[in-house]
């Protein structure tokens, strides 16, 4: 046995020949010894250290290298990064552990990291022995990353470690204007670690709540309960935020690793026992407690989700619920990852000019600066981002390349590889239907809707084929005035999906000589924008301020300070408006603080616009359709739901209330956005200021209820098959295709439409929140058209009593009440469905 004298150990820091080489044989030998990494690791480590001794720089980097007697016995490589450092290759020869060279090599770099100043230091190892780990950890890393990786013989994680030398900005009070996330200090590393910090800080707080020897009150147990997960929330608003907006490789890992954590996090505090029996006393005796209307919606909401989460379950019962909620977590973040990285991943070519017929130049200028960004030497591309697919199908006369695209489009994660999503359906169906039984209820709608204005699935479908009996015959009228113009210009073939949006543009061009291609020049986003800001000045008195060099977490985001008619802060705005490999597909709205009140007053809350619209091209200026600026609008009106809350709980701030009355305030407010009194503020030719001509308006105007049929139609398929999924009983193992097929047959959906939404990329359900609630959109329809015929009824669509009935009654409540008590606080009754019908012509 060799006697190592561990003074005779020295170290290195400078490069040798065929040091490198060398140290991809230690690493090959050792870990194919110990760990069964085989051969293919020595060769990457190989490769590896070729590419990293490339860009090794003696000025800025720095190796270590331990040897005995002249042999190499441990090495360590930092690279620098800015203001950060990474650590390379570290490997130590077993014969020589146990002699403190770890930790000698690790205190030679956290000089190096003093010397230099960095921030931020950060290791990728495979290595979890308990002793790497732990060195690691004396030293101040901590793990914030993890990835399975397939580049060796066997299946193996690889695991991220770092460490910082400043605050975690997530953990901190934000030192930044308006108390915006400071975007800039925040890197992917920092999430685990805050995420961690804040779950602890969680639990520490409902420990105290639990711990309580007195009998609840509402102070000390609903209050202290409401406040507990502050830190929590506001690291989740901007992760959650970012993994939609501004997505990356590492965020998507995070988000995978997060997913489980976070479930039982939530299971750990809805199922604790002696929390939920002190919140049950006090709803229980809440007659006697003199509570204002907001703290009593508080507690029962409160006492509700502990219920809907499994309070009064068994211990077994709980725990397989768990499981479930465990699956479900990763389930709905892969479905989406998957559909995000499909849109990326397809590409429609067009390399001969003559396939370009009948698109505009604005969109095939568009598709060649799109082929230019992907790297291609030439051509056109296009993409299944609704603002190149969309205008294509409308425009182009080839006909097999709109089949393709389309194809391509209804097909998205249905192709049995890595991003298909018809497993992940199938489990998701049944895993919700298997949880609602759990709870007590006959299906995932059942326990859904016991929360929402339609209560049953059979209140939503009732009204969902109520519509659909009223759209099938409009549709089918559509489809055979399209057919004809096909017959009559002598194609001898039947109209098929990927022909409606082309043959329905045909039909509206012929019926009421109107292209909605010609509005374009007069919709400019940024005039868009401030015809949206004066719409909102009118009704509610706001006022919008670009800011400058405040935080943003893209630059191509800006930012504005909303502010009152009083000039008193209302909140903080973000707009993003266009598509990016880091952004899902859509349009949303969303927040990083919501309104709340605390011990300072009311909290600003900070909300965001999201879009995908179409791009500035270099000959134009981001030039929107009127389904783009409607959309734009739309968003606006869940952003001043946010906006202009004025509650005193966070938990019932803004948006948060039943799906099928969120809708109201975005839906109501797409109705302002081609009034006359609105055009005439923004709808401006971007070259000439030209006014929008009152001939165009009134053929946009005629145009508006064409193609209805069609659009319910599509929208209301989806909806049918939301419910169908989600009102399967438990046990259920549904083929996706089969069952979506089985579910348009029996309702006669036409084969020239699709539903908006086919199942493997039914976000909206599957990943989005929207469960066994799509119906929300028509439900809520019925409802804004309703509430814009009241400020019609006024003679004025700006009329003061009503803007500020609808301000008080609808937006500044948020979810303190039951929506039809706020509706008809506003309307002074419930809604007539008769204006929806008008509204889309249906009537």
């Amino acid at each position: 046995m060799q006697v190592i004298n561990a003074n005779d150990i020295t170290i290195r820091t400078a490069l040798k020949t065929g040091d490198l080489g060398y140290v991809a044989y230690m690493h090959g030998d050792i870990y194919g010894r110990e760990l069964g990494y085989g051969f293919n690791f020595e060769r990457y480590v190989l490769e590896g250290l070729l590419e990293f001794s490339r860009q090794y720089d003696t000025a800025k980097d720095r190796v270590w290298i331990c040897e005995y007697n002249g042999r190499m016995v441990g090495f360590l490589m930092a690279l620098s990064r800015g203001k950060t450092v990474q650590l390379r290759y570290f490997i130590i020869d077993p014969a020589f552990r146990g002699y403190g060279l770890g930790k000698r090599l690790m205190d030679h770099f956290m000089s190096f990291m003093d010397e230099r100043g960095f921030d931020n230091a950060y290791l990728w190892t495979t290595n979890q022995q308990d002793t790497a780990v732990s060195l690691y950890a004396r030293h101040g890393f901590v793990l914030t990353e993890e990835k399975d990786s397939q580049a060796f013989d066997i299946p193996l994680t690889e695991k991220r470690y770092d460490l910082f030398r400043t605050p975690n900005p997530l953990l901190e009070v934000y030192d930044t204007p308006y108390g915006l996330p400071p975007f800039e200090r925040i890197v992917p590393a920092r999430y685990l670690p805050a995420f961690e910090a804040a779950m602890q800080e969680h639990r520490a707080n409902i420990n105290k709540i639990t711990t309580l020897t007195t009998p609840p009150s509402f102070a000390d147990t609903m209050e202290a309960f409401e406040k507990s997960g502050k830190l929590l929330r506001s690291v989740n608003a901007v992760f959650a935020n970012l993994t939609s907006a501004n997505t990356s490789a590492e965020l998507e890992n995070i988000s995978r690793q997060l997913a489980p954590v976070l479930a039982k996090h939530s299971d750990d505090i809805y199922l604790d026992a002696t929390l939920f029996n002190r919140i049950k006393a006090l709803y229980e005796k809440q007659g006697t407690l003199q509570l204002t209307g907001e703290q009593a919606k508080l507690l029962e909401k409160t006492y509700k989700d502990f219920v809907r989460s499994g309070a009064n379950l068994d211990a077994a019962s709980q725990e397989r619920l768990r499981e479930i909620n465990k699956q479900l977590s990763l389930l709905t973040v892969r479905f989406g990852q998957h559909l995000l990285a499909e849109t990326n991943h397809y590409e429609l070519m067009v390399t001969d000019e003559k396939d370009l017929a009948g698109l505009h130049a604005s969109l095939i200028e568009a598709a060649a600066l799109s082929a230019k960004a992907a790297g291609k030497s030439g051509g056109w591309r296009f993409t299944l981002h609704n603002a190149s697919v969309m205008p294509f199908l409308q425009y182009a006369d080839n006909r097999a390349l709109r089949e393709e695209i389309y194809t391509a489009y209804v097909n998205r994660c249905n192709h049995n590889d890595d991003r298909d999503n018809k497993a992940i359906v199938t489990q998701l169906a049944a895993l919700r239907a298997e949880k609602a039984a759990l709870l007590g209820y006959t299906s995932h709608a059942d326990y859904i809707l016991e929360e929402n204005m339609a209560k049953t699935p059979a209140k939503a479908n009732e009204l969902l084929q109520q519509l659909w009996k009223a759209a099938l015959p409009v549709a089918t009228q559509e489809a055979a005035a399209m057919q004809a113009i096909m017959d009559r210009e002598g194609n001898n073939d039947k109209l098929a999906a990927w022909d409606w949006f082309y043959y329905a543009d045909k039909v509206r061009k012929e019926k009421y000589s109107y292209d909605a291609e010609a509005l374009r020049p007069y919709f400019k986003l940024e005039n868009v924008r401030d015809g949206l800001f004066f719409t909102a000045k009118q009704l509610y008195g706001l006022n919008f301020q670009l800011l400058e060099g405040v935080p943003v977490y893209h630059e191509e985001v800006s930012a504005y300070e909303v502010t009152g008619a009083d000039g008193q802060l209302v909140g903080l705005l973000y707009l993003d408006f266009h598509p990016r490999s880091s952004k899902r597909g859509g349009a949303w709205m969303t927040s990083y603080r919501k309104q709340a009140v605390n011990e300072q007053g009311r909290v600003a809350p900070i909300i965001s616009i999201v879009c995908n619209f179409s791009r500035p091209t270099a000959t134009q200026p981001a030039l929107l359709t009127p389904d783009e600026a409607e959309t734009f609008f739309h968003e606006a009106g869940h952003a001043l739901h946010g906006l202009l809350s004025d509650v005193t709980y966070e938990t019932l701030s803004g948006t948060a209330v039943p799906r099928d009355f969120v809708e109201l305030p975005s839906q109501v407010m797409e109705h302002w956005a081609f009034e006359p009194e609105v055009l005439a503020q923004y709808a401006r030719h971007y070259e000439t200021g030209e006014l929008i001509p009152p001939a165009l308006v009134d053929k946009m105007k005629a145009a508006s209820k064409f193609n209805q049929g069609f659009a319910t139609v599509e929208y209301l398929a989806a909806s049918l098959l939301d419910m169908a999924y989600h009102t399967l009983p438990a046990g259920n193992n549904v083929a996706p295709l089969e069952f979506e097929k089985e579910q348009m047959d029996r309702i006669g959906l036409l084969p020239e439409i699709a539903p908006r939404y086919r199942s493997t990329y039914f976000q909206h359900i599957f990943s989005g929140g929207y469960s066994a609630g799509y119906y929300s959109y028509i439900w809520s329809e019925v409802l804004d058209s309703d509430a814009f015929a009241a400020f019609k009824e006024a003679g004025n669509i700006f009329d003061a009593a009503t803007a500020t009935a609808f301000r008080k009654n609808i937006l500044e409540k948020g979810g303190t009440e039951e929506p039809m008590v706020l509706y008809k606080a506003f309307r002074k009754r419930e809604p007539d469905v008769k204006y929806l019908l008008q509204h889309r012509g249906l009537e």
